[in-house]
Protein backbone atom coordinates (compact mmCIF):
# COMPACT_ATOMS: atom_id res chain seq x y z
CA UNK A 1 0.00 0.00 0.00
CA UNK A 2 2.91 2.68 0.86
CA UNK A 3 5.32 0.99 -1.47
CA UNK A 4 6.97 -1.52 0.94
CA UNK A 5 5.84 -4.32 -1.53
CA UNK A 6 8.79 -3.05 -3.94
CA UNK A 7 11.66 -4.26 -1.66
CA UNK A 8 9.84 -7.28 0.43
CA UNK A 9 7.52 -9.90 -1.15
CA UNK A 10 5.73 -10.54 2.34
CA UNK A 11 3.75 -7.16 1.53
CA UNK A 12 2.73 -8.07 -2.17
CA UNK A 13 -0.51 -7.47 -1.12
CA UNK A 14 -3.10 -7.16 -3.96
CA UNK A 15 -5.51 -4.03 -2.54
CA UNK A 16 -7.94 -4.56 -5.51
CA UNK A 17 -8.65 -7.81 -5.10
CA UNK A 18 -9.24 -7.77 -1.53
CA UNK A 19 -11.11 -5.46 -1.23
CA UNK A 20 -13.51 -7.11 1.25
CA UNK A 21 -11.29 -6.44 3.64
CA UNK A 22 -11.72 -2.68 4.22
CA UNK A 23 -15.35 -3.53 4.30
CA UNK A 24 -14.85 -5.87 7.31
CA UNK A 25 -12.77 -3.43 8.68
CA UNK A 26 -15.11 -0.39 8.10
CA UNK A 27 -17.93 -2.52 9.76
CA UNK A 28 -15.28 -3.03 12.85
CA UNK A 29 -14.99 0.24 13.45
CA UNK A 30 -18.82 1.29 12.81
CA UNK A 31 -19.66 -2.04 15.17
CA UNK A 32 -17.39 -0.26 18.11
CA UNK A 33 -18.18 3.10 17.65
CA UNK A 34 -22.24 1.82 17.93
CA UNK A 35 -21.86 -0.70 20.82
CA UNK A 36 -19.64 2.51 23.09
CA UNK A 37 -22.03 4.67 22.36
CA UNK A 38 -25.65 3.49 22.31
CA UNK A 39 -25.26 -0.34 23.81
CA UNK A 40 -23.14 0.50 26.73
CA UNK A 41 -25.92 1.94 28.67
CA UNK A 42 -22.56 3.50 31.37
CA UNK A 43 -21.69 -0.15 32.19
CA UNK A 44 -18.76 -0.63 34.47
CA UNK A 45 -16.90 -3.69 35.32
CA UNK A 46 -16.63 -5.17 38.57
CA UNK A 47 -12.46 -4.47 39.67
CA UNK A 48 -10.33 -5.66 42.70
CA UNK A 49 -10.12 -2.12 44.87
CA UNK A 50 -6.29 -3.10 44.82
CA UNK A 51 -6.55 -3.32 41.10
CA UNK A 52 -8.10 0.47 40.84
CA UNK A 53 -5.67 1.96 43.41
CA UNK A 54 -2.79 0.84 41.16
CA UNK A 55 -4.47 2.39 38.48
CA UNK A 56 -5.68 5.40 39.95
CA UNK A 57 -1.37 5.85 41.12
CA UNK A 58 -0.65 5.55 37.96
CA UNK A 59 -2.99 8.19 36.61
CA UNK A 60 -5.93 6.43 35.20
CA UNK A 61 -8.24 8.18 37.72
CA UNK A 62 -11.40 6.96 35.50
CA UNK A 63 -10.43 3.23 37.01
CA UNK A 64 -13.38 1.74 38.25
CA UNK A 65 -16.15 4.47 36.97
CA UNK A 66 -16.16 4.08 33.33
CA UNK A 67 -15.69 0.21 30.98
CA UNK A 68 -12.29 1.75 29.41
CA UNK A 69 -9.67 4.38 30.59
CA UNK A 70 -11.56 7.84 29.30
CA UNK A 71 -7.69 9.08 29.87
CA UNK A 72 -6.86 6.81 26.91
CA UNK A 73 -10.03 6.71 24.57
CA UNK A 74 -12.55 9.67 25.41
CA UNK A 75 -12.17 12.76 23.38
CA UNK A 76 -9.04 14.45 24.93
CA UNK A 77 -7.23 11.41 24.19
CA UNK A 78 -7.11 12.96 20.77
CA UNK A 79 -5.63 16.05 22.01
CA UNK A 80 -3.05 14.68 23.79
CA UNK A 81 0.32 14.04 21.46
CA UNK A 82 1.63 10.67 23.99
CA UNK A 83 -2.01 9.08 23.97
CA UNK A 84 -2.65 10.07 20.48
CA UNK A 85 1.38 8.28 19.47
CA UNK A 86 0.40 5.53 21.86
CA UNK A 87 -3.17 4.47 19.74
CA UNK A 88 -1.66 5.09 16.68
CA UNK A 89 1.66 3.20 17.21
CA UNK A 90 0.06 0.58 19.09
CA UNK A 91 -2.80 -0.02 15.68
CA UNK A 92 -0.01 -0.30 13.34
CA UNK A 93 1.75 -2.78 15.57
CA UNK A 94 -1.14 -4.89 16.09
CA UNK A 95 -2.26 -4.99 12.44
CA UNK A 96 1.71 -5.40 11.47
CA UNK A 97 2.05 -8.82 14.08
CA UNK A 98 -1.99 -10.30 12.66
CA UNK A 99 -0.46 -10.10 8.73
CA UNK A 100 2.60 -11.57 10.19
CA UNK A 101 1.41 -13.96 11.89
CA UNK A 102 -1.12 -14.93 9.60
CA UNK A 103 -4.30 -14.57 11.81
CA UNK A 104 -5.25 -12.44 14.97
CA UNK A 105 -4.96 -13.32 18.15
CA UNK A 106 -8.84 -14.87 18.37
CA UNK A 107 -8.02 -16.83 15.22
CA UNK A 108 -4.86 -18.53 16.47
CA UNK A 109 -5.91 -19.10 19.52
CA UNK A 110 -9.24 -20.21 18.90
CA UNK A 111 -9.89 -22.43 15.25
CA UNK A 112 -6.20 -22.52 15.22
CA UNK A 113 -5.73 -24.41 18.32
CA UNK A 114 -8.86 -26.24 18.20
CA UNK A 115 -7.42 -27.69 14.81
CA UNK A 116 -4.26 -28.76 16.32
CA UNK A 117 -1.84 -26.18 14.52
CA UNK A 118 1.35 -26.09 15.75
CA UNK A 119 1.86 -22.73 14.44
CA UNK A 120 -1.05 -21.79 16.01
CA UNK A 121 -0.24 -22.63 19.32
CA UNK A 122 3.32 -21.65 18.56
CA UNK A 123 1.90 -18.05 17.60
CA UNK A 124 -0.53 -17.84 20.59
CA UNK A 125 2.55 -18.63 23.23
CA UNK A 126 3.98 -15.96 21.31
CA UNK A 127 1.21 -13.16 22.09
CA UNK A 128 1.00 -14.40 25.55
CA UNK A 129 4.38 -13.71 26.40
CA UNK A 130 4.41 -10.34 23.98
CA UNK A 131 1.39 -9.49 26.73
CA UNK A 132 3.23 -10.36 29.71
CA UNK A 133 6.50 -7.92 28.96
CA UNK A 134 4.10 -5.06 27.34
CA UNK A 135 2.11 -5.01 31.08
CA UNK A 136 4.71 -5.82 33.41
CA UNK A 137 7.84 -4.24 31.41
CA UNK A 138 6.93 -1.52 29.20
CA UNK A 139 3.55 -0.31 30.22
CA UNK A 140 5.15 1.21 33.55
CA UNK A 141 7.35 2.50 31.73
CA UNK A 142 5.10 4.74 28.79
CA UNK A 143 3.08 5.33 32.07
Amino acid sequence: MCGADKTCDFFCFDWKAQRWNLLVMSGAIIGGFVASNYLSNNQTPDLNPKTVEHLKEIGFESAGKAYVPTELFGPEAFSDPKTLAILLIGGILVGFGARYAGGCTSGHAISGISNLQLPSLIATIGFFIGGLIMVHLIFPLIF
